[in-house]
């Protein structure tokens, strides 16, 4: 049987906040009794771009959640700079998947974007005139400010994504989780989203993303953590995502693979 009590924090190994953004320690997650995470105890480091891959089904948005509380672990636990999840909350910037967002809500892309402020302001404050310029800001950084009064629901996938990014970036994070932020966007947006990526890694800030595209990995990122259920193999891109890890992460479905790791042979590691 499934041990559903997490150990006392105090018994995670402490991380270095210089170093280390994130320690996994450990970590189960099983939905109806059926582990779907099997004790991951991985490190993601900090001021840097990390993606989560693997195959569907692997754990990836599961991990994701898990390090930020929204689903229950079967045990271990998680330290996000060397603090609790609560915290370390208004470290902490998210982009959910775009999917599990309901666009239909009647509201604009700038409100929407002010929401990442309210982490700041609390559930009682109004948002000023200093959040609005902060929102506005953050939208101009993702080539969005000419709608920000445009409701959510008229813009396109990718402007939603761009718009949820936007989101994130109001928070004014030391580490964002984005969970398939270049999914169904079109080549404009994800060239837009990797270089706001990039200005991020610049700043000092952490981004961890979890990602499907593997012949982007190398040119996007410069860690990765491979996945498939439990830990495969984690570290940097130059070193980590090779032939071999590639195989043990996906089973032997060389053609992808051996595309993957051309890309890696012809563009090297993102920088």
């Amino acid at each position: 049987m499934i041990n559903t009590q997490a150990p006392p924090q105090s018994a995670l190994p402490v991380p270095d906040p210089a170093h280390i953004s994130v320690e996994v320690h450990d970590v189960t997650v099983a939905y109806h009794r059926k582990p779907v995470l099997w004790d991951v105890d991985v490190s993601f480091p900090s001021q840097k771009l990390i993606a989560i891959v693997g195959p569907n089904g692997a754990g990836k948005s599961t991990l994701l959640k898990a390090i930020l509380g929204l689903v229950p672990l079967a045990s271990g636990g998680v330290q996000i700079f060397g603090k609790s999840l609560k915290q370390a909350r208004s470290l902490i910037g998210y982009v959910p998947q775009r999917e599990t967002v309901d666009w239909d809500f009647p509201v604009d892309a700038l409100d929407v974007v002010l929401m990442g402020r309210y982490g700041r302001l609390g559930w009682i404050r109004r948002p000023g005139s200093a959040d609005r310029a902060a929102a506005m800001d953050s939208l101009r950084k993702v080539g969005m400010e000419e709608f920000a009064s445009r409701q959510i629901s008229q813009l396109s996938g990718g402007q939603q994504q761009r718009v949820f990014l936007a989101r994130a970036l109001a928070q004014d994070a030391d580490i964002y989780f984005m969970d398939e932020p270049f999914a169904g966007v079109d080549a404009a947006t994800e060239k837009a989203i990797v270089g706001v990526l990039r200005e991020l890694r610049s700043a000092g800030r952490t981004v961890i993303a979890v990602h499907h595209d593997l012949q982007t990995v190398p040119e996007y990122f410069d860690h990765v953590v491979l996945l498939n259920m439990r830990l495969v193999a984690a570290g940097p891109v130059a070193s980590t995502f090779t032939r071999a890890n590639l195989q043990k992460t996906y089973g032997g479905r060389l053609t992808i693979l051996d595309e993957a790791i051309e890309s890696v042979r012809r563009d090297g590691p993102a920088s």
